[in-house]
């Protein structure tokens, strides 16, 4: 039996999301909402649904809701999160929320505290986790096949002039690599942040951090580090993780183009290119959000969800321990 699915934000995430739920069978699309009221009202025409201006309007209408994926954007991505994702959860209704969880570290706390009071499947779509690549090097390490973990290294950059504000880089980019690298290899406890304004395409000096690197140590003793840029171009991927461990190693280029095993015993390697049929960036999308709903028809137990609101919080807490440690020139510990 298909899901009934609501959307708030229907600005261009909000319209991907809806594509994907268009797309997916068990999901129907049976609310639209957004505050600006031309957008909710073109969304509600092309999905076949009613439009709302609020989600109390929405909550209000009687219409069954089973989940919503909350879609709004605001200051560094995350700003406008907070308010309507407080209004779904209090109306029980699960959430798939987008990244950042918020810009702000103390609101991404009620939310994920709201859920859990309300016992209510909260995701984020922390989507670079769910690609067929990404899942079989999980697989690799749950089984032992690289022995103990000793480093990871990710990489991610892309070319965005945004200049929000002096932190967007980090912390609208890069809860996506910092839950890959959690995914992987566990918390982290401490950080070691430097951060660098880039150049914008006309040579002029960017106003935000729009280059870091952050050295990482992990609960589990595994060492890590991050590179992440707005600056990137002429041809660079995506993104790049590299585990070491005592028994072999394996790289993830773009979250889905190939992934490699390499053995430290001997010459053996194994590689997938495309694995699952998964082509590109656009499709990890659909992947993600099928993975919320299965888990959603399955009622799942909260603790359970896969990129949970909790693991998006834990990320923005090492975010906010690199720009501490940046401002400090120190090594940070992360506050859980």
């Amino acid at each position: 039996m298909a899901l009934n699915v609501a959307i708030v934000g229907m600005g261009g995430i909000g319209n991907v999301h809806a594509q994907c739920y268009e797309k997916d069978p068990i999901a129907r699309i049976v609310a639209v909402c957004d505050i600006i009221r031309e957008r909710a009202d073109r969304a509600a025409e092309r999905y076949g649904c009613p439009a709302f201006y609020s989600v109390r309007d929405m909550l209000k209408s009687g219409v069954r809701i089973d989940c919503a994926s909350m879609c709004t954007a605001g200051v560094e991505n995350g700003g406008d999160h907070y308010r309507p994702t407080m209004e779904l959860l209090g109306g029980g209704i699960p959430v798939l929320g987008e990244k950042p969880i918020s810009n702000e570290v103390a609101k991404a706390e009620k939310m994920v505290a709201l859920a859990r009071k309300k016992h209510l499947r909260y995701g984020i779509n922390l989507n670079h986790r769910f690609t067929p690549a990404a899942c079989r090097a999980k697989e690799w390490l749950d089984e032992g096949r690289f022995g103990r973990p000793h480093i990871i290294n990710m990489t991610m950059w892309i070319d965005n002039p945004n200049e929000t504000s002096p932190y967007f880089h980090i912390r609208a980019l890069h809860p996506h690599s910092i839950d890959v690298m959690r995914y992987f290899c566990g918390d982290v406890i401490s950080v070691h942040a430097f951060f660098l304004r880039g150049e914008t395409r006309d040579g002029r000096k960017r106003k935000c951090w729009s280059n870091l690197q952050a050295n990482m140590l992990f609960k589990n003793g595994v060492v890590g580090h991050l590179t992440g840029s707005y600056d990137a171009g002429g041809g660079f991927g995506l993104e790049r993780c590299e585990v070491t461990g005592s028994k072999g190693r394996f790289v993830l280029n773009d979250a889905c183009v190939d992934l490699t095993f390499y053995s430290r015993n001997g010459t053996e390697t194994e590689t997938y290119h495309h694995l699952g049929g998964m082509t590109g960036f656009g499709e990890t999308f659909a992947s993600r959000i099928h993975r919320w709903l299965e888990q959603n028809a399955a009622k799942v137990a909260p603790s359970r969800i896969d990129g949970s609101g909790e693991d998006a919080l834990r990320a923005q807490k090492i975010i906010e321990a690199c720009i501490a440690s940046w401002e400090r020139k120190a090594v940070v510990d992360v506050k859980y």
